[in-house]
């Protein structure tokens, strides 16, 4: 078990040039593709390499969580964390269906890298160590937009424990609305070599080009009931600040695909991340001093505590309680299963 690299994309498109050029390179390396579908799907999707989830599909898998998931929304991708870790991965890259894979992005993965590291607490704005122009991810609070970082010559290089690793996106980064509406596009980052953030450094990760090891996976989890545009925004938080409690660092690393970026609606866009530019600090804020303990037992109670604090807070609906227990409760019986099966195959 946990000898598997499995893909996950969540989308409503026919195959398409992404989805096909990233089902071909599963196929050459016998990595495991996952794409979830949702309402407007199309009943026929059919692709070699590909397992297509329809919604049918994705409530006969049994899990709790398919059932009660909201549909049209963006968290139904959990359901296809949930078939990664059930079939064995012990690696999940989740990217998105208008991300075209560059060749790096099928280069071979490792928790442990050696990379710069941040040290100075607070938010830091990654994207200014792969670019000169005045870029920042999406998520990070408008305020430190011109916030400079610890010059990169400045930082320590070292091995470290990163079971979360973002790479970024060229030609169409993952930007907030604010950028499109009034800054140039493309842009196209450096390559530089990897910044990890220590312990209490905070920055925004997507959902975009992110690789994930079975420590970390209970951490995969996008609440529902929040806007589109800040489920893994709002998750990359609660994972950092849990992470930060097993000595884990975050690292960013220069692009491993290229987005050619499907339509949006930029002012739709700006009014769904009105939350974030409102509370991200707030969340961040209320999230800091909370007693995350230690251990990856721990992990399911530090999940529900943080949680906890966003639907008191109101960032997040009280339906996410019973949203985020269904999908623990199918982890633990994914866990259970395996454990029976690993069993089984010593004696």
């Amino acid at each position: 078990m946990h000898n598997k690299t499995s893909v996950v994309i969540t989308s409503i498109s026919a195959p398409n040039a992404v989805l096909k050029s990233i089902a071909q390179g599963c196929i050459e390396r016998n990595f495991d593709f996952y794409v979830i579908g949702d309402v407007p799907s199309p009943a026929d999707f059919s692709l070699p390499g590909c397992e297509f989830y329809s919604l049918t599909r994705q409530v006969q898998t049994g899990f709790r969580f398919a059932e009660l998931c909201p549909k049209r929304h963006y968290a139904r991708k959990n359901i296809g964390y949930l078939l990664s870790i059930q079939n064995g991965a012990g690696v999940i890259v989740e990217t998105d269906d208008d991300n075209f894979p560059l060749p790096e992005f099928w280069a071979p993965r490792h928790r442990h890298r050696s990379a710069q590291v941040v040290e100075t607490p607070g938010w830091v704005n990654v994207y200014a160590y792969f670019s000169d122009v005045n870029i920042w991810p999406r998520g990070l609070p408008l305020d430190m937009v011109q916030a400079k970082p610890p010059a990169r010559e400045t930082l320590t290089a070292r091995l470290v424990d990163a079971p979360i690793q973002q790479g970024l996106a060229d030609e169409n980064p993952d930007v907030d609305a604010i950028y499109r509406l009034i800054l140039p596009l493309p842009v196209k980052f450096q390559r530089a070599p990897e910044i990890a953030l220590a312990p209490g450094v905070w920055s925004p990760f997507n959902s975009q080009n992110t690789t994930w090891w079975p420590d970390a996976f209970p951490l995969l989890y996008l609440p529902a009931y929040c806007t589109f545009r800040m489920t893994d925004i709002w998750r990359s938080l609660v994972a950092q600040r849990i992470g930060w409690e097993n000595g884990w660092h975050l690292i960013f690393e220069a692009p491993t695909v290229w987005q050619e970026r499907n339509d949006h609606n930029l002012m739709r866009d700006f009014k769904d991340e009105v939350p974030g530019y409102l509370n991200n600090s707030a969340i961040a804020d209320k999230l800091a001093p909370l007693s995350i303990r230690p251990g990856l037992e721990h992990i399911p109670d530090n999940i529900r505590l943080c949680y906890e604090v966003l639907v008191r807070e109101s960032y997040v609906g009280p339906e996410e309680s019973r949203l985020l227990d269904a999908w623990l409760d199918d982890l633990r019986q994914i866990q259970s299963g395996m454990h029976l099966v690993e069993a089984s195959a010593r004696t």
